[in-house]
């Protein structure tokens, strides 16, 4: 299935933010995934994924994640400088933003005549966590999570008792989270108390640990493993396919 891609800045809360829009070049309506980056912003891999998703008839929507902390268009490099100032970005924004950033992105998403209204989340890395974070909100049917940061340990910012391990009770759709087991931004103390919580909070999930390292889906850098990432895509895909139709 071919591809269309456009940008489109959505207002928010916080700012507005540059959004990346993909989806199938044909007529008709399509679920839609918000796929949520690394703190990197939409990089060239990150486009990629994007574009494979939407091949596979889905309504893609990539959000510059840290848009209240750099110029429209940002990307970081896969670099020291890059890796410094996107770590700053992500210890800035508090969840609370990420929460209206996602409804912003729901509210469009359903107010499009070639998308379906149903909505799942997807991400990488933060992303992963976005992802996870995203299904708080009762619009969201479906959320895939690779190798989500951060969960664990609630070093994001933001409210008192409003992070996203603690909030775990209140998702309602269904989750699927995959590790690797070589991953040292994920424990494996971390990855049991997020697996407790959701046992805990009786969520409707699936779990998968998986020999790599962090970043594995990245198609760039030493990191990278192919045959691992097209499992991912296969899963992602055949899930959304499901949860979003």
């Amino acid at each position: 299935m071919l591809v269309t891609q456009q940008t489109q800045d959505i207002n928010t809360p916080s700012g507005l933010m540059r959004t990346y829009l993909y989806r199938p070049d044909a007529s008709g309506q399509f679920p839609c995934i918000i796929f949520y980056s690394e703190i990197f912003q939409q990089t060239t891999p990150i486009a990629r994924t994007a574009t494979i998703l939407a091949g596979h008839g889905f309504m893609v929507l990539v959000p510059e994640v840290f848009h209240e902390l750099n110029p429209i268009g940002t990307v970081l490099a896969y670099d020291d400088v890059g890796k410094d100032k996107g770590n700053a970005d992500k210890f800035a924004k508090p969840l609370e933003q990420h929460d209206s950033d996602t409804q912003a992105l729901i509210d469009f998403a359903r107010q499009q005549s070639y998308c379906t209204g149903h909505v799942g989340s997807m991400g990488v890395c933060i992303g992963g966590h976005l992802a996870y974070r995203a299904a708080l909100n009762p619009k969201i049917l479906g959320a895939f999570c690779l190798y989500p940061t951060d969960i664990h340990s609630n070093t994001l910012p933001c409210a008192y008792g409003n992070d996203s391990l603690t909030r775990t009770g209140d998702i309602q759709g269904e989750l699927v989270l995959v590790f690797g087991k070589q991953d040292p931004h994920v424990s494996p103390e971390g990855r049991v108390l997020i697996h407790q919580q959701l046992m805990a909070k009786n969520r409707n999930f699936s779990w998968l640990e998986v020999n790599a390292q962090h970043a594995f889906m990245r198609d760039e850098g030493e990191r990278y493993d192919p045959a691992l990432a097209l499992q991912m895509y296969q899963q992602a895909i055949a899930f959304f396919s499901r949860v979003l139709r």
